[in-house]
């Protein structure tokens, strides 16, 4: 895509045919799919995008496209759902909004904090949907720049602040995080394809799957707990179905997120340059995007505990990233990440050719995009805030009935991914050492990072060290490599120097 200006004819034209009766009802029926999709664990917005790919053979590009991104919004949008409800992420990305969107629901607010998240998620997809429309090429000659020195840096960067941001003591979160880096070795390596770790087990050649892992480190220890602790489901203030609620809610909701507009323009940003980075996507994404309010916000000290900014951010960072996703494959042909990869096929299967000679030869298919990410987000937030009522139920029923079934639902998900039993008992073990992290007071979301980043960290790094026959040199003298080194050395700095501060602090009190 060269240097240009929109032509908003085009757009319009794009917009106008969208409209059409047959392929809104298929848009919005694969939004309320990838939303289910998302919100249970397991079933992830790739899981839903591959399935519903091989059912879009027969039908033309466009309504392809509409049935394969509104479920790719709705699962990346859905993950928040079990995440706010019951403090388990339906997806990975999905993670960091569960570090303050679950205490907001445990107060009684949980109606108002999933209107809020929607609304988030409106204005993300917005934002990364301005981007793409606007300033595509810029970002996509920064992620050219992007080598295996920069992505094995970039994987470390983003272990370190999930780390940083999700204990209390970020050694603990370091630790846990390269404890997931470690986790990501086992299996068959990705250039020599060499077994490690594997003990003779056929089983783990294959590796330490994701979702039977996040699944076990987040599902079981809640269970666990809430059984243990016999808690009963908890009251809710203003849980009501009917059209007037559900509306003031979520006018509510608008109202209080469009008051953080620098924060809207920072996660934003954020969420749609990492969407832009080849293969790093809504993981990395809503943690940068965490971290950095964690650290401009006056509230700062009490994320985790219940704020609305520990909502907002991850929440726009991880939809915004949808847009920036596009931008790689679009003018590049190279996936943004997993989903965008089974996009980028579909395309292909239908006979377009997405590269830089797009825009010349087939620019519909830009602006056609384009509509369908604009018209998408609308019925995003519209289905997401009718569902709020029905899913925010759920929460009510009391711990001993709810949790056998999210037993049961973790089960189904962990299995489901490679249809064997093996993973259930990863699924199990990693419940077991989750249980562990928590009552000795590890976060779990670096592990599944650390899971999710693992490969990528392996293969940039020996990339690296091939390129530079073995030299370390290049990682301090590629520009975007020294930044990101020199970003990982002074968040180390300054937890060593808040550690020395608490702990002169914590001597002054005893004397």
């Amino acid at each position: 895509m060269g240097n240009y200006l929109p032509d908003f004819g085009m757009l319009l034209n794009s917009i106008g045919y969208c409209l059409s009766p047959l392929l809104l009802l298929q848009l919005t029926g694969s939004m309320v799919l990838g939303i289910i999709f998302g919100c249970l664990p397991g079933l992830t917005a790739t899981m839903g995008v591959a399935l519903l790919t091989s059912l879009t053979y027969s039908l033309n590009t466009n309504n392809a496209l509409a049935i394969l991104i509104a479920c790719f919004m709705g699962g990346v949008y859905g993950g928040s759902r079990s995440a706010i409800l019951v403090n388990i992420p339906g997806t990975p990305a999905a993670a960091a909004t569960a570090l303050d969107g679950y205490p907001l629901a445990r107060k009684g607010k949980a109606q108002f904090v999933l209107s809020l998240a929607t609304a988030a998620s409106f204005w993300g997809t917005l934002f990364g949907l301005i981007i793409l429309l606007f300033i595509s090429p810029a970002l996509s000659s920064v992620a050219l720049k992007f080598g295996a020195h920069e992505f094995f840096l970039l994987s470390l960067f983003g272990i370190m602040i999930c780390g940083s941001i999700t204990s209390k003591d970020p050694i603990k979160g370091w630790i846990v995080g390269l404890f997931g880096l470690l986790i990501a070795q086992i299996g068959l390596d990705a250039i020599y394809a060499f077994p490690r770790y594997t003990f003779n087990n056929i089983q783990l050649n294959s590796g330490i799957t994701l979702i039977p892992a996040m699944i076990g480190v987040f599902a079981i220890p809640e269970v666990i707990c809430s059984l243990r602790d016999d808690e009963k489901g908890y009251t809710l203030d203003n849980v009501d179905s009917s059209f007037k609620t559900v509306l003031k809610t979520s006018l509510g909701a608008i109202r209080q997120s469009t008051k953080h507009l620098g924060l809207i323009l920072r996660s934003g940003f954020i969420g749609t340059l990492i969407g832009a980075l080849p293969g790093a996507g809504a993981d990395i994404a809503c943690w940068v995007a965490y971290d950095a309010e964690k650290r401009i916000s006056k509230n700062g000290d009490k994320f985790g505990t219940g704020e609305i900014e520990g909502v907002l951010a991850p929440e726009i960072a991880n939809n915004s990233m949808i847009g920036g996703a596009f931008v790689p494959m679009l003018s590049l042909a190279v996936p943004g990440d997993s989903v965008t990869a089974i996009i980028l096929a579909a395309l292909w299967l239908h006979g377009v050719r997405p590269g830089p000679l797009l825009m010349t030869e087939q620019p519909e298919v830009f602006y056609i995009i384009v509509a369908l990410l604009f018209l998408g987000s609308i019925v995003m937030a519209i289905t997401g805030q009718l569902l709020t009522p029905i899913l925010v139920k759920a929460v009510t029923i009391p711990k001993g009935q709810l949790m056998p079934i999210v037993v049961v639902l973790s089960v189904i998900g962990s299995y489901s991914i490679n249809n064997r039993t093996f993973d259930v008992l990863v699924m199990f073990l990693f419940g077991l050492i989750g249980y562990f992290m928590r009552t000795n007071g590890f976060p779990a979301a670096p592990l599944t990072l650390g899971i999710i980043l693992g490969p990528m960290a392996d293969e940039n790094l020996r990339r690296a060290l091939m390129l530079g026959g073995g030299s370390l040199e290049p990682f301090i003298t590629r520009p975007i490599s020294m930044v990101f080194i020199v970003a990982i050395l002074l968040m180390v700095v300054l937890e060593i120097r808040k550690a020395v501060k608490r702990k002169d602090a914590a001597l002054l009190e005893q004397k």
